[in-house]
């Protein structure tokens, strides 16, 4: 049965380009996702979330774990129905047959994920880096190198990026599980501050808190991301229709509950303020814990966190060019792949030069606030079409979600992308300047196909 929509999306790759290689199984999806999820969120912005909400931040991460499993559900149903690479355009392009909000909706997700990447380079060039350095190097030059040296991974092929990522998420586990360890010392010897788990910043009024607990949500947020961008490799995944479900269940339901707790020990031992001042809160909890941990090992293990995070993101946005200059959306010179080492080179090149740009001209939050929006964008969009693509039936099986977790999906993505939720002027400046980008994109390709009569 075929998955591409003749209609709209032309011609699938050439039958000179090499297929992607089917190289991950339900085991390395799952850490997969969860590699994906875990990371520069709750490493580098935990404490952005306690700034907006105050010591009870452990709430946000509720809300967006809620958020994050509506969504996920989509997610799961569309991928087991149509298991190719693109994601969302794909899905989007099936249910509303529209061009150029097909375009919109992909770049926006490859736009998120470089965003998401420079954020964690940010980190990695902060307080962690600096534990170990005593800040005696350049941020933003260490920042760019390390999309560099990204980049050159990526080049190697899937297989050497994937086991990379399974190797530096369960390093990044050991650093979430110290950090629990802590907060568990800190619970049985009464240290710590539990009435900071309650205290909600604020000017005093309902609105005010509600839109700074909405505000901290959407940030907050950007911890969960990623589990969207696994999609995206359901070319390269063995029988995607009954891998992925358990995958990303799993993944997101993990990392919830470590986010969670991991916000509890945070507020229970270091305060807002603290909390609010650093880019490497998690370092801030290990140091105030009676538990003794080597900070300098534990801002260790936060690079390498992050560094997971970039990777990713990186990956999932490369492989987005690839499949949609497969569907026409973008030039086809965008899926050029690298013949020995078979990954999409061209499509690696562009996003990393990309991801240079925002690293050189943006912070953590910001960057990492931007993410969260352009994806709750995407997400209510994805959440919409699942729903219209039931007119859509497949021949094989494939999970189904109940048809009112999509609808409070749609519903709570557009609350926290809407102004209610207390952001920055920035955030919307710079997702409004990488869309004039993809839309300068989608013309100059437009004039391209319509000057070979393609169109």
């Amino acid at each position: 049965m075929s998955t591409t929509d003749s209609t709209a999306a032309g011609p699938v790759p050439e039958p000179s380009q090499p297929p992607l290689k089917r190289a991950i199984g339900p085991k390395l999806l799952i850490l997969f996702v969860i590699g994906d999820i875990l990371g520069t969120g709750i490493y580098a912005t935990t404490g952005n979330v306690a700034g907006k909400v105050g010591g009870a931040l452990w709430l946000p991460f509720v809300i967006g774990f809620v958020v994050a499993i509506l969504t996920a559900a989509s997610y799961v149903e569309l991928v087991g129905k149509y298991p190719k690479a693109a994601g969302a355009a794909l899905y989007t392009q099936k249910a509303f047959k529209v061009p150029f909000l097909t375009f919109i909706i992909a770049f926006m997700v490859m736009a998120s994920g470089l965003s998401s990447a420079s954020a964690a380079a940010r980190a990695f060039s902060g307080d962690y880096l600096d534990e170990l350095t005593a800040g005696v190097l350049p941020a933003t030059l260490v920042a760019i190198l390390f999309i560099l040296a990204l980049a050159a991974l990526n080049l190697r092929g899937v297989s050497e990026s994937v086991k990379t990522n399974v190797v530096l998420t369960l390093v990044e586990l050991t650093g979430l599980v110290v950090i629990l360890a802590v907060g568990a010392y800190a619970v049985l010897t009464g240290d710590g501050e539990p009435s900071r788990l309650t205290e909600f910043e604020s000017s005093g009024t309902s609105f005010a808190l509600m839109t700074g607990i909405l505000g901290a949500t959407a940030l907050g947020f950007f911890a969960f991301v990623g589990f969207e961008d696994s999609v995206n490799m359901a070319e390269e995944t063995k029988d995607p229709a009954r891998t992925f479900p358990k995958a990303i269940f799993i993944g997101v339901t993990v990392t919830g509950t470590i986010y969670v707790l991991v916000a509890l020990v945070s507020s229970l031992l270091v305060d807002t303020k603290t909390l609010a001042g650093s880019s490497g809160p998690l370092l801030e909890v290990v140091k105030a814990g009676g538990l003794e941990f080597p900070p300098k090992l534990f801002a260790l293990i936060a690079l390498f966190a992050v560094t997971n995070s970039a990777l990713i993101n990186i990956m999932m946005a490369s492989r987005l060019c690839y499949g949609m200059a497969n569907e026409r959306i973008l030039p086809k010179a965008m899926g050029r792949v690298l013949p020995h080492r078979r990954t999409p080179v061209v499509g690696i090149v562009f996003v990393s030069l990309l991801a240079i740009g925002l690293v050189s001209t943006g912070e953590i939050e910001g960057l990492g606030d931007t993410t969260a929006f352009l994806l709750l964008c995407v997400f209510a969009v994805v959440n919409v079409a699942v729903l219209v693509l039931r007119r859509d039936p497949v021949e094989h099986k494939h999970f189904r979600t109940p048809t009112i977790l999509p609808v409070l999906g749609a519903i709570t993505a557009l609350i926290l992308a809407s102004p209610l939720a207390d952001r920055s002027a920035d955030v919307y400046i710079r997702a409004g300047v990488l869309l004039v980008i993809g839309i300068g994109l989608w013309v100059v390709n437009k004039l391209v196909l319509k000057a070979r009569g393609e169109e």
